[in-house]
């Protein structure tokens, strides 16, 4: 009976449209004539005919691929400088956390896209060393770094995962590596790091399916277009597109479903491969 509202939303929200678009994939559907069996066309064409497909693939695995071993990285070193002890760590913990809430929503996206425009808060500061910056967001060079940087910027939430897994850790191995004289480094590299596997690959796993799902910052920023030169154009921004700009509902329906298999397949590496480098117990 307590369980019925779950099973409810369950199969309401969750299953019954997850099984309507992997039917509505296998067909033509405009959102205003009945939906056309037409088989794997969908599929086929996004094989074979389609270079947008292409370009967002491109574009959203550099992302994941350079943004999220940033995110790692920066959210790794701040957690280890507030693992230290400093004074005020509940401030400093809320402060850096702040990001992770913020850093997905349209007012970010809008406050993203006016630092980094050509006469934008970014360029006024260069040009206090008398640098010329670019158009970070109109150059197709740039323009994915901007959003790399947005999100490096929402560390926050790995960060605090880091700091709980450093807390972990015990203290009498790092005493008795002192007594046998290893350096800070070598203490970083042969205890901290293999011991904190298990919080790397959580924070990779779950970083990595975020990133793959990114979406708001390149919609706000590109103006809904991708652009320039598809160089923003994101998956989830050309499913966008196919679904509700060209209402080619049975299309985007196909591209959400391939999104799906890249995902659990990323997962289902990452949780086979666990066992070569990620450490569990003693």
């Amino acid at each position: 009976m307590f369980l019925l509202p779950w099973f409810a939303g369950f199969f309401g929200l969750t299953l019954g449209p997850a099984v309507a678009s992997l039917y509505l994939s296998f067909t033509d559907f405009d959102l205003i004539r009945d939906p056309r069996w037409i088989g794997a066309a969908n599929y086929v064409r996004i094989a074979t005919n389609d270079p947008k497909f292409a370009a967002a693939m491109g574009v959203t695995f550099f992302y994941v691929a350079l943004a999220v071993p940033l995110k790692l990285c920066f959210a790794l070193a701040i957690a280890l400088v507030l693992n230290r002890g400093i004074a005020g760590l509940p401030i400093y913990r809320a402060i850096f956390y702040l990001p992770s809430l913020l850093g997905a929503s349209v007012a970010i996206a809008v406050l993203w896209r006016q630092l980094f425009a050509g006469d934008g808060l970014v360029n006024k500061f260069l040009a206090i060393f008398g640098v010329e910056g670019s158009s970070w967001i109109s150059n197709p060079s740039y323009s994915l770094y901007t959003l790399v940087a947005l999100s490096v910027w929402q560390f926050g939430s790995p960060m605090i995962i880091f700091l709980a897994g450093l807390r972990q850790l015990p203290k009498e191995i790092y005493e008795a590596a002192s007594i046998d004289g290893a350096s800070t480094q070598q203490q970083f590299w042969k205890i901290t790091l293999p011991m904190l596997t298990p919080v790397i690959f959580f924070n990779g796993v779950v970083q990595t399916i975020d990133a793959f799902k990114a979406f708001t910052p390149a919609f706000i920023i590109s103006g809904g277009t991708g652009g320039p030169i598809d160089s923003t154009l994101f998956y989830t921004l050309y499913l966008y597109q196919e679904a509700f700009a060209l209402f080619r509902m049975g299309y985007a329906s196909a591209l959400a479903w391939i999104l799906v298999l890249i995902i659990a397949a990323f997962t289902a590496f990452a949780f086979l491969s666990q066992r070569y480098w990620v450490h569990y117990g003693e």
